[in-house]
């Protein structure tokens, strides 16, 4: 079960070191050291959790996330065979936007 630090003082032995926002302003640097050697460091405000410090080193291994597209994109490559041919679903053509939608488009967006 990990300890937690209240103050920056973060010398014990833990899991993850915890401190509050004025706390790391004072001790910013000490904090940092401690991140860079894996230790994620909790920043709180009135004993609530608001951000972790953590090095570079475990950030890069999170990685960013994706967008959709990019995630689409990658799909449709890892999958292409599959959808070789596939044009999509139909759409009946009574679901189809009809001249008088398309005027009041045009009158609309100009």
């Amino acid at each position: 079960m990990a300890r937690y630090v209240i103050n920056s003082n973060c010398d014990k032995e833990v899991s993850m070191c915890r401190a509050t926002i004025y706390d790391a302003r004072n001790n910013f640097s000490a904090l940092v050291k401690k991140a860079e050697g894996g230790e994620p460091v909790e920043l709180t405000r009135h004993d609530k959790p608001v951000a972790v410090i953590i090095s570079y080193e475990e950030y890069e291994k999170r990685g960013k996330k994706k967008s959709f597209f990019e995630w689409l994109d990658k799909f449709h490559r890892e999958n292409a065979e599959i959808l070789e041919g596939f044009e999509g679903i139909p759409i009946p053509e009574d679901e189809y936007p009809d001249e008088a939608y398309e005027k009041k488009i045009r009158e609309m967006w100009g």
